[in-house]
């Protein structure tokens, strides 16, 4: 369980195909304090740590989740967002985030508000899935509030401290970023849905 806010961004070290999976190498501020099978969201995809050695760690992405995420666009280098899994003697600053990416999205624009920053981003709208205005989504691992709402579509706004501190500010138009839908609004579409087919009961 996770609350969308993140601690530190992890940058890749290696890279490597094993079969239909990928076994990821990193370094973060904390991997000394990392533990073996210990649960990381990555870019809000929860993996496991399954190798630590000095400053880097391990983990692997199967085929399911590659499919599923942005994992499979990875590269050396790249930045990615990291939240530890949420400790219950704290306060859930962000909202309830599972670590399980529901689908993708596709960057469609990005606007320089004078020092925020307005990101709209597309994606594949269901009756499963959709966002309402002033709602959570998570993006990339990130809590955050849907400043508009339209078909197939949404936006957040990004604060400075938002912006500089997370792998926003490496996001361009076109990039694919991964999405997890409030889990409570899933659950209330979930059951609409079912109840909408419920025959009629005669008193």
């Amino acid at each position: 369980m996770f609350t969308g806010i993140i601690e530190a961004t992890a940058i890749i070290q290696k890279i490597e195909k094993r079969a239909e999976n990928i076994q990821f190498t990193l370094t973060c501020p904390f991997t000394e304090e990392l533990k073996i099978d210990q649960s990381l969201a990555h870019n809000g995809c929860c993996l496991t740590v399954v190798d630590i050695s000095g400053q880097n760690y391990g983990v692997t992405a199967i085929a399911e989740t590659l499919e599923k995420t942005n994992l499979g666009e990875w590269k050396v280098g790249s930045e990615i967002n990291l939240e530890r899994c949420l400790k219950f003697d704290g306060r859930l600053d962000g909202h309830i985030v599972q670590g399980h990416v529901d689908k993708n999205g596709i960057v469609k624009s990005i606007e320089d508000q004078d020092g925020s920053f307005f990101i709209t981003i597309q994606y594949d709208e269901t009756d499963d899935f959709t966002t309402v205005p002033q709602g959570s989504i998570t993006v990339n691992g990130i809590s955050l509030t849907v400043a508009a709402s339209g078909t197939g579509e949404f936006s957040v706004a990004i604060i400075p401290y938002t912006w500089e501190f997370t792998n926003m500010k490496t996001l361009a138009p076109g990039n694919k970023v991964n999405l997890e839908f409030d889990i409570i609004g899933k659950y209330v579409t979930k059951l609409m849905k079912k109840n909408a087919v419920l025959p009629l009961q005669r008193l």
